[in-house]
């Protein structure tokens, strides 16, 4: 989901305050001139936060909706946005409490009322989409208003809590426009956030306007934005070098991003300071490939990260051996200490132990991404290579990719992952949970039992062997191989500020921030 940066610590055991701003740093985009036009090959799962847990959606919703809390530039901890304050009450982090800001409205001009908050959570979790981010409100057991204030009842503690309802899972929407037990389909978005959706075509494009009813934590008023949707990153870098966009965020391919020359003085390069992620996931499920775990242990002793980083990616990224990727609290190196080096005898070993016949014959399934075919051929090449395996690549549509690995349709499939909020948590119960995004299968109690003892403290230090400890977990049971992880990268014209805020880490797509020079 969204790129992430290391905070050194989570939310206090204190009420958070309402003085807060957004920076008003950047010249908003003259209409003169018309919309800044970015392009993306992110997709738009749907237009209803209740059924959308993706990049492209959650970026989309960040600048359509508005959440009780946000982040603003240059810091990790969530502030109030629809929300005046915030905070846990008694000792337990199991009660948190929020008082909606008054004078909130909707697009449309309907006030913001806490039912509103109450209905947009719980229709989450009554409609339970498999695309959905139902995951992150795990831990909730209720939400009840009176007067101004929201009241979340949490199952266990959960000091992440203000994390979690500060992304996508907590986008407020009109009780009124949104069915309360199915999802909204159509081309209308209903929120209170920045900007209103003006007009919108799927996989094509999205017109943003600013939202003339926002009040919130961001105080700098944005310019008109058009979003364009590229189906792959070759589409969107001729866009980009016919200047058809002025913004080429996620995601260009990595020969134009390791090809830019810091001589061309009309172009710029921003580099976030978050991180990527992407792994290969295994089914679990009965009579797959992968339900034993001598073949995934297998394959993980032959994958070469380091040729996928060189030969693929050119060195935009790096071989990553653990789920926490470098630089967050928790990170390991938990794969490397099992197989510091591709080998192809120890996985023959591996098998025949176990009884398996090889070839062991299995199908990669791949969506969107940068250079993701050329990623799927060179694992294909490595691992037949080892006369192990016989492997198949398959590259599905993204909205069918999602369902089909939801469903169990595939063997294994390779996944980017960028964090929803600063927390090496979202690193760990999203993707090998119970309740996994990623619907692979895996369910290990210890891992479980883990996972709620990371989310128990605020002292995030005091949980680094916790997190340690699930990653050694993993490297075990191998239910994902972490691949590779990278820094976000944004192209733009020279004469566009702003572009430093479209990826700091935090998972907000601030397009408000840009400007003409």
């Amino acid at each position: 989901m969204r790129g992430v940066r290391a905070v050194a610590a989570l939310v206090a055991a204190v009420v958070l305050g309402s003085g807060t701003a957004g920076c008003e740093l950047m010249s908003p985009g003259d209409d003169d001139q018309g919309p800044i036009s970015i392009g993306t090959t992110d997709t738009v799962t749907t237009l209803d936060p209740a059924g959308a847990y993706d990049a492209g959606s959650w970026a989309l919703f960040s600048n359509v909706y508005q959440s009780l809390l946000t982040y603003t530039p240059g810091t990790g901890v969530p502030v109030p946005d629809a929300a005046s304050r915030c905070g846990f009450h008694g000792g337990d982090l199991r009660t948190y409490q929020c008082e909606l800001r008054e004078g909130l409205k909707f697009g449309n001009g309907r006030e913001v009322t806490v039912k509103d908050v109450q209905f947009s959570f719980e229709r989450i979790r009554r409609i339970k989409s498999p695309q959905g981010p139902q995951s992150l409100l795990d831990t909730l057991q209720s939400v009840t208003t009176a007067d101004r204030t929201i009241t979340f009842q949490l199952r266990v503690p959960d000091a992440t809590f203000p994390f979690k309802i500060a992304t996508g899972a907590g986008a407020i929407v009109d009780s009124t426009r949104y069915p309360a037990d199915r999802l909204r389909s159509g081309t209308e978005a209903d929120g209170s956030g920045p900007y209103r959706l003006e007009s919108y075509r799927p996989r094509a494009v999205a017109e943003l306007r600013p939202s003339k009813t926002y009040e919130g934590a961001v105080k700098h008023k944005g310019g008109a934005v058009t979003v364009r949707y590229y189906r792959d990153s070759a589409a969107m870098s001729r866009a980009w070098k016919q200047r058809s966009i002025d913004v080429a965020g996620r995601l260009m391919p990595p020969d134009d991003i390791a090809g830019h020359s810091l001589s061309d003085s009309g172009v710029k390069l921003m580099e976030s300071t978050g991180s990527e992620t992407r792994s290969l996931f295994f089914n679990l499920r009965g009579g797959s490939p992968f339900e034993q775990q001598p073949v995934r242990r297998a394959v993980a002793a032959v994958i070469d990260r380091e040729a996928l980083a060189r030969d693929v990616h050119r060195r935009t990224v790096e071989p990553l051996y653990s789920l926490i990727p470098q630089g967050l609290t928790g990170h390991s190196t938990a794969f490397f200490d099992l197989n510091p080096r591709p080998d192809p005898e120890a996985a023959r070993a591996l098998l025949l132990r176990a009884g398996i016949s090889t070839p062991v014959r299995f199908t990669i399934a791949f969506s969107q991404g940068a250079a993701t075919v050329e990623e799927a051929a060179l694992l294909k090449k490595q691992l037949e290579g080892t006369g192990l395996f016989e492997v198949r690549t398959q590259y599905v549509e993204w909205t069918e990719f999602q369902k089909g690995y939801a469903a169990g349709a595939y063997d294994a499939y390779c996944v980017g992952w960028l964090a929803d909020f600063p927390d090496p948590d979202n690193f760990t119960g999203p993707l090998v949970g119970r309740t996994s995004s990623f619907r692979s299968g895996y369910d290990n109690p210890g891992v479980e039992k883990l996972i709620q003892a990371t989310q128990s403290s605020y002292q995030r230090s005091r949980v680094t062997k916790d997190f340690r400890a699930i990653q050694e977990i993993i490297a075990r049971d191998v239910p994902v191989v972490p691949l590779w992880q990278k820094k976000d990268y944004v192209l733009s014209a020279s004469s566009i500020s702003g572009t430093q805020y479209l990826s700091d880490g935090t998972g907000q797509w601030r397009l408000w921030e840009l400007g003409r020079i």
